[in-house]
């Protein structure tokens, strides 16, 4: 994609999570987002086949812009300048979310909340499968690995979602101690 494109593509992502913040995604439409965007009807199924496309778009380089950074250990965000980063994957996340990278907490408190956690949890799984399942953690060898991995991240979904709606007044490294002592049994 040309420079060009990819501002038109942000334009239309922006408009899109702009929108969804303020209504259920089921009452926006198209028109909408192309009159957000500034763009024309054209342009915008140019970069995107249908409106849940975009949904899914979106989503995607939301949560996995989140869980890439957690994967490569090299990227902090500048958050550990002055010393060294957390041992847990869970309180960088945490800490991601705590920046609000994106207006992630806005769309996963907005009316079309359950569509962003489906999609969050999804990520989650591929996170936990890759950065403990096949790390070699051992687990109980009587409960399947996908239970296990669907349990802890809808813990932690769950976990975040009770965060949010408490205003995060938790640290992240607080909520990491709550949340490993809760599934360190697991392993």
């Amino acid at each position: 994609m040309d420079r060009r494109q990819q501002k038109t593509r942000t334009a239309i992502l922006n408009a899109f999570s702009m929108l969804l913040a303020e209504k259920n995604y089921n009452r926006i439409t198209v028109q909408e987002i192309i009159d957000a965007a500034n763009v024309g009807r054209t342009t915008f199924y140019s970069h995107f086949e249908t409106k849940d496309d975009l949904l899914k778009t979106l989503c995607e380089e939301l949560f996995n812009h989140i869980v890439r950074s957690e994967i490569d250990c090299t990227h902090t965000h500048g958050y550990y300048s002055y010393g060294d980063a957390p041992e847990s994957t869970f309180c960088h996340l945490l800490q991601h979310l705590q920046q609000n990278d994106k207006n992630i907490i806005r769309l996963l408190s907005c009316e079309s909340s359950e569509i962003f956690l489906r999609y969050f949890k999804k990520s989650l799984n591929n996170l936990v499968r890759s950065q403990f399942v096949n790390q070699g953690w051992k687990t109980n060898p009587d409960i399947p690995q996908d239970f296990i991995i669907n349990h802890i991240s809808s813990s932690f979904v769950e976990m975040v979602q009770w965060w949010i709606q408490g205003n995060m007044k938790q640290t992240p490294a607080e909520l990491d101690y709550y949340f490993r002592a809760v599934i360190e049994p697991i392993f």
